[in-house]
């Protein structure tokens, strides 16, 4: 039996024509003589009746501090109903379908309410209606524990619940549909000429996810990679084959030489809405008490960077108040620099590639783009700039690295 998961995010299936466009994705791959599996999200953003951060404002209404596992109640609906209405039209197509909640797809998770992570999938359930000619439309975003009580697996859950029913019924790919074509060399908003990506690695796209970009959610990537399942990035509204994200040539259907370019960068990202924090030398001597004390407020921190000279990182922009204050209870006096966004080059291709922040160092300066922090690893380079110079700085690293053109960068 051959399986294929389909994962529709919440502007796909937020409008009666964008569902037809669903259904008509959905009848496709039966067609191609898939047993197929569909998930879906609340339909809509905030604002929609049945969207997720719609039914949190409902539940602040009530209460602003309601527990997490009637939060988790609360918001295991939108998706349940999304599953509900598809696979109704799904069978007015002449398609047979059902909708089962995520713990009736065998999703089982820990009792984290509110960001669990998934212990198990038992398969049986799909593969009982799977077998039976069913298309199987799972609610996203939502799994049950060992004593049955329904949780949500947080942001970017539904892709989440992709990949591990993907894993699960080792199916021959996971198509995660939205409303782009596919990932992009950089976000388009800022570089217009940024071009869709048709074949990436899961250690580029990984990175990509966790350094800004929006189109896949991170865990989605790292179990697809831990149980070798082939994604691919597609557009419900437009025609295309999107961005197809794995390890296996096999699958790519492409040849080492396409997979891998000379180029070792293979997109810009970025990250807004960051402030930076530095200490000078002589304010404290050890910087254990400093990102303990900030830990164990719920602070997270970013681009760190320790010397004898100062101590450096950055937090969210919403955060940085909080943090100067607990520096100030500890006795420092912290600088503190607002209206940062971090611009990241990823690729695979830079590992022991020498020359690559020479590159960006010049491109940077040649567009006037101060770098204020740096932190890299085997395949990311981040940079820290103002946010007013966020355009700029993404441009100019795009350009630098040729990747708006058909050669250099590209898997074409």
């Amino acid at each position: 039996m051959r399986i294929i998961v389909q994962k529709f995010g919440g502007t796909s299936v937020a409008t009666a024509e964008g569902r037809k466009m669903v259904a008509r994705r959905v009848e496709q791959a039966v067609r191609d003589g898939y047993a197929t599996v569909v998930v879906v999200s609340a339909m809509g953003r905030e604002g929609a009746p049945y969207a997720t951060d719609t039914l949190i404002q409902l539940a602040n209404t009530a209460c602003t501090d309601l527990a997490p596992r009637e939060m988790d109640l609360l918001l295991s609906c939108g998706e349940i109903i999304s599953s509900v209405i598809m696979a109704a039209i799904l069978k007015s197509n002449g398609i047979p379908a059902t909708a089962l909640t995520g713990g009736q797809a065998g999703i089982l998770t820990d009792e984290n309410h509110g960001a669990a992570h998934i212990l198990k999938v038992d398969p049986t359930p799909m593969l009982n209606r799977l077998r039976q000619g069913l298309v199987v439309v799972v609610a996203g975003f939502q799994g049950v524990t060992r004593t049955g009580e329904i949780t949500t697996l947080g942001r970017g859950g539904s892709d989440t619940t992709a990949a591990a029913l993907g894993g699960a019924l080792k199916a021959e790919v996971v198509e995660i549909y939205t409303d782009v074509d596919g990932v992009k060399t950089a976000d388009p908003r800022l570089v217009p000429e940024a071009r869709t990506l048709s074949v990436t690695t899961y250690d580029e796209i990984a990175q990509m996810a966790h350094y800004g970009a929006k189109v896949v959610h991170p865990r989605a990537v790292e179990i697809a990679m831990q149980r070798r399942v082939s994604l691919r990035i597609r557009s419900t509204f437009e025609d295309g084959l999107g961005t197809l994200i794995t390890y296996s040539l096999e699958a790519a259907g492409t040849t080492w030489s396409e997979l891998v370019s000379d180029n070792p960068v293979t997109g810009v990202t970025h990250v807004t809405g960051l402030a930076q924090v530095v200490i000078r030398a002589g304010q404290a001597e050890q910087a254990l008490p400093i990102f303990r004390s900030l830990a164990e407020s719920g602070i997270s921190v970013d681009l760190i960077n320790v010397s004898p000279e100062a101590k450096s990182f950055c937090v969210e922009e919403r955060k940085a108040g909080q943090a100067e204050a607990i520096l100030r209870d500890l006795g420092l006096d912290p600088v503190v620099r607002h209206g940062c966004a971090k611009v990241s080059v990823v690729g695979s291709g830079m590992r022991g590639r020498p020359g690559v922040m020479a590159t960006v160092a010049a491109a940077l300066s040649g567009a006037g783009v101060e770098i204020l922090q740096t932190a890299d690893s085997h395949v990311t380079i981040s940079y820290l700039v103002e946010a007013t110079h966020l355009q700029t700085a993404v441009q100019a690293l795009h350009d630098a690295f040729g990747l708006g053109g058909e050669g250099a960068g590209s898997s074409n």
